[in-house]
């Protein structure tokens, strides 16, 4: 049975098949029966770009649990990477609010 449980973002970024690169437009976040793993039904991540041929894609299929340790992954390093980004920010700034009399 088809869930039709979708979800679609805009993307940057590049993504590879093969020996090739290419730039995405977007990302498709899907749950359905899995196409290609031997799973029930599985979260679907599929990245493309819309402007190039149907193969410029890449795709994977999840469990539900393996997609929620992912998710839990990616928001433990976006909450570092702002950190990151907010320490690398403050101190490129300081300098400048700084005046020498």
């Amino acid at each position: 049975m088809c869930t039709s449980i979708v979800e679609i973002v805009p993307a940057e970024g590049m993504a590879k098949r093969g020996d090739e690169w290419f730039p995405l437009t977007q990302a498709v976040v899907a749950y359905d029966h899995a196409r290609h793993a031997n799973l029930g039904d599985v979260i679907t991540l599929d990245f493309l770009n819309a402007g190039l041929e149907p193969g410029a894609r890449a795709a994977v299929e999840l469990t539900l649990e393996t997609a929620k340790d992912l998710r839990a992954a990616l928001e433990r390093a976006i909450a570092a990477a702002e950190f990151e980004e907010a320490e690398v920010r403050s101190i490129k700034v300081a300098p400048k609010l700084m005046r020498v009399a």
